[in-house]
């Protein structure tokens, strides 16, 4: 069975940072693209960051230059940095797996709120 789990939300003022982790299990994380997507309350759902089986990245615009995102094989894990965080950024962020464009697996989320 494919799950996933995200953990390192949290509050942080502006300027600050938090590095968020996606626990993969039910299939290596190294032979597919892994991707973090985010959620503001009444807004629609963001793609933030992705990684594929090649270690090649891609980012939002958004987030470029702030937000880096890696992986571990031996731990099965994605990671999100985020850095220089916005008040914008404040969302739930979910790992996900997609096929042909469309979301097949997310995780329960992360909350990540960024306020002074």
């Amino acid at each position: 069975e494919v799950q996933l789990v995200e953990s390192g939300g949290g509050l942080v003022q502006p300027g600050g940072s938090l590095r968020l982790s996606c626990v993969a299990s039910g299939f290596p994380c190294s032979d597919t693209t892994i991707t973090w997507i985010r959620q503001a309350p009444g807004k629609e759902v963001e793609w933030v960051s992705s990684i594929d089986r090649y270690y090649s990245t891609f980012d939002a615009d958004s987030v470029k230059g702030r937000f880096t995102i890696s992986r571990d094989n031996a731990k099965n894990t994605v990671f999100l940095q985020m850095n220089n965080l916005k008040p914008e950024d404040t969302a739930i962020y979910h790992c996900a797996l997609a096929s042909g464009g469309e979301i097949t697996h997310r995780g329960q989320g992360t909350q990540v709120t960024v306020s002074s």
